[in-house]
């Protein structure tokens, strides 16, 4: 049996936080068959669209060889942003399940709704709050040990 995509998102999170970014994580997956696998590089990279959607959309594309995920589905612990919502439409991602809700950030059920727009050229079927706890503990204590820190 394949393993919770889920579980490789949060284990490419916990990747990211390790090495400072914001631990977000993604994971494509298409016939039960896992993709790419991502985590937030926005410093590492010096690139603020280096979000881990983005990352695991470009990885998938390049291995299918197409610009379309059609029949794709992506894993995320935490909900897009605006800027990753409009990537997951223009890749035609089939569905999006993520982990924690970003009532600040986020453009999926909260902010600017980006799938409900008259102007969303394709929205996938969303699943939101697949182990929230576990994503909103990870994001919680990563940002309370940047305040912690001198």
């Amino acid at each position: 049996m394949t393993p919770d995509p889920l579980t490789f998102a949060f284990d490419a999170a916990r990747t990211a936080a390790e090495a400072g970014e914001v631990p977000v994580g993604a994971v494509i997956v298409r016939d039960g068959r896992i993709l790419a696998v991502a985590g937030n590089r926005t410093l590492r990279d010096r690139d603020p669209t280096a979000h881990a959607e983005l990352l695991a959309i470009r990885e998938a594309c390049a291995r299918l060889k197409t610009e379309r995920l059609v029949d794709c589905d992506l894993y995320v612990t935490l909900e897009p942003c605006a800027m990753c919502a409009a990537a997951i439409s223009f890749a035609r991602i089939r569905r999006l399940y993520y982990a924690a809700a970003d009532e600040k950030g986020g453009a999926v059920e909260h902010g600017p709704r980006f799938f409900s727009q008259r102007t969303c050229h394709h929205a996938p079927e969303i699943y939101g709050g697949l182990r929230e706890r576990e994503a909103q503990d990870m994001l919680r204590e990563f940002f309370r040990a940047l305040r912690d820190q001198p």
